[in-house]
């Protein structure tokens, strides 16, 4: 059986859409219930849903051969697996915002408040700034807004709650969209199913963009 872990939510549902043009529909799953796992034994596929920020655990420790995973979260977490294919929506960019009438001063430490902490820091010694990053979980928005911090780091996909709370976007460190992974393991020894998948979702998309 290829083991797939999807993310829940809409996200999901559009990959099984995918997967499902592809040749590897599983029935059960558009069913009204409250079941996490799904299998198609004629088809050799088990599809399971996970939490979006989990997938990459579960493909990268093997409980799953392949999965959806954000580029967010393999860039914040950087698992050990392949990313074979950009799946092309889930489209947002990881930014940086502040308010409106903030000015940086190389000369102080730069406060960053955000989910996103490797990212943050990757991105700001690449650029080689002193920062002081504030690990938060919640409305992000409001630590420039208190004074808790200087600037956020965080997705931005249409940017209004940004603008609803006086901040804005002042640069853009990545884009980000839903990206193919796969367990290295996996890839060895369940080669030909994973190519094959791969292939019909990299033609859907290409017929996405054309």
């Amino acid at each position: 059986m290829l083991n797939v872990a999807l993310p829940k939510g809409r996200l999901g549902e559009k990959v099984y859409d995918m997967f499902e043009k592809a040749g590897f529909e599983c029935p059960s799953i558009r069913e009204n219930s409250r079941k996490l796992i799904f299998e198609n034994f004629e088809k050799g596929v088990r599809y399971f849903w996970v939490k979006p920020s989990d997938v990459a655990i579960y493909v990268e420790r093997g409980a799953a051969d392949i999965g959806v995973a954000g580029k967010d979260i393999l860039l914040e977490y950087e698992p050990d697996i392949y990313e074979l294919l950009d799946l092309g929506f889930g489209k947002c960019k990881m930014a940086v915002a502040a308010k409106k009438d903030f000015r940086d001063n190389p000369r102080r430490t730069l406060k960053v408040a955000t989910k996103f902490s490797n990212i943050a820091k990757n991105y700001y010694a690449s650029l080689g700034r002193d920062i002081d990053i504030i690990h938060l979980n919640g409305s992000i928005e409001i630590a420039p807004i208190l004074g808790l911090s200087d600037v956020i780091v965080d997705i931005v996909e249409t940017g209004t709650t940004l603008k609803e709370n006086n901040l804005e976007v002042t640069e853009t460190i990545v884009p980000i969209s839903a990206r193919l992974i796969a367990n290295k393991a996996s890839f060895k020894f369940k080669s030909d199913e994973i190519e094959k998948i791969t292939e019909s979702l990299a033609r859907q998309t290409e017929d996405k963009n054309d």
